[in-house]
């Protein structure tokens, strides 16, 4: 079959980098590393129906949740391919307790922070799911400038990294400081979506040569929306405030564009990604629902802070309903939660407003 040539994802990376004249190259190497990472789930995501990948593994994780196979092989496989690497000087999973080390030798200046397959409850369902990834420089980089965002906030201290692996320090830092996030979701195709700071763009993997090819340039969330997700089921135990504004959603309204339609699969990765591409608004807000879990049930670093940093460079928004943006947020814990609200700005605003009680 014909297929028109497109650009590839590494030539984009390539072009990135191009113009940074300055940039060492590191952290497009990092892209190319997990791009293969990805393109392996990908194909043992596509053949789970036929191999012995379904199901519980047995384990539970850090959050207290049965791991399933595919999970502990998307956490695996994106481990051993960055251990390695070169340009990762530590790591941490949402499935793994502690940070998890890059081998000896090997240490880079980059971090990653990753939940290796989001949405995984839902796998034995045939539900899209995802690999949601966060980059950050160590804090104890010399500072050498790589394509992508820099913050240039004052008081921080950068010194000389060595040979040194990276600590849990390295990790908890602010969502306003990646130099880079995406994710990649598996479903009816694979996508490669991802941010360096200088807009969002969409890859589309051709099985058939195993390339990642440009298929979404420069998306831009819809300023507003008419559709909302959320897991309803949870609404008694909300607080009023968030009570108002999903009842403020299902009123009718034809001039302000209300009632918005509902739109939730249950996959933070795909919800999300429906959302980037069509418009909504996505909340998963504080609850008292688990006294364990007064915070929220998603965690900053693999999940929100990285959606957080795709969706504002898409020109929307994330917050966490108590006065919060998402990126602005200093980590105390590699498994923090949070709430969080996501999505068209329009709307953000309008959700904030309510959970804030102006409205």
């Amino acid at each position: 079959m014909y297929r028109p040539l497109g650009i590839t994802v590494s030539r984009h990376i390539m072009d990135l980098q191009r113009m940074h004249p300055e940039a060492t190259g590191d952290l497009s190497g990092l892209f190319n590393e997990l791009i293969v990472a990805a393109k392996t789930i990908s194909a043992e995501v596509n053949m789970a129906g036929l191999a012995d990948v379904l199901g519980m593994s047995g384990k539970t994780n850090i959050q207290g949740e049965e791991v399933q196979k595919l999970d502990e092989f998307s956490n695996n496989t994106i481990k051993k391919r960055m251990a390695r690497c070169g340009y990762v000087c530590v790591m941490t999973s949402e499935e793994e307790d502690d940070i998890i080390p890059v081998s000896e030798g090997y240490e880079g200046k980059y971090t990653l922070a990753f939940d290796p397959l989001d949405g995984s409850s839902n796998i034995d369902v045939n539900v899209s799911i995802g690999t949601i990834f966060s980059i950050h420089r160590r804090k104890s980089d010399d500072g050498e400038p790589s394509f992508g965002r820099r913050s240039t906030d004052s008081g921080d201290e950068w010194q000389s990294a060595g040979d040194e692996g990276g600590s849990a320090e390295d990790l908890l830092q602010k969502g306003n400081r990646q130099v880079a996030a995406g994710y990649i979701i598996y479903g009816s195709s694979t996508m490669l979506v991802f941010t360096t700071g200088e807009g969002v763009h969409g890859f589309t993997l051709d099985p058939s040569v195993g390339e990642f090819y440009l298929s979404h340039p420069d998306i831009k969330i819809p300023g507003k929306s008419k559709y909302f997700s959320v897991n309803e089921g949870n609404y008694t135990y909300w607080d009023e405030n968030m009570r108002c504004y999903i009842d403020y959603l299902k009123e009718q309204d034809l001039e302000g564009g209300r009632p918005y339609s509902s739109r939730y699969i249950g996959s933070l990765v795909a919800d999300f990604h429906r959302n980037l591409i069509s418009g909504g608004i996505f909340l998963y807000p504080k609850d008292n629902k688990n006294p364990a879990k007064p915070s929220g049930k998603l965690r900053l670093l693999y999940e929100a802070a990285p959606l957080a940093f795709v969706v504002e460079q898409a020109g929307g928004r994330a917050i966490t309903g108590d006065g919060r943006d998402i990126l602005e947020i200093e980590p105390q814990e590699l498994h923090q939660r949070v709430p969080l609200i996501i999505g068209c700005r329009y709307d953000v605003d309008e959700a904030e407003d309510f959970l804030s009680g102006k409205r």
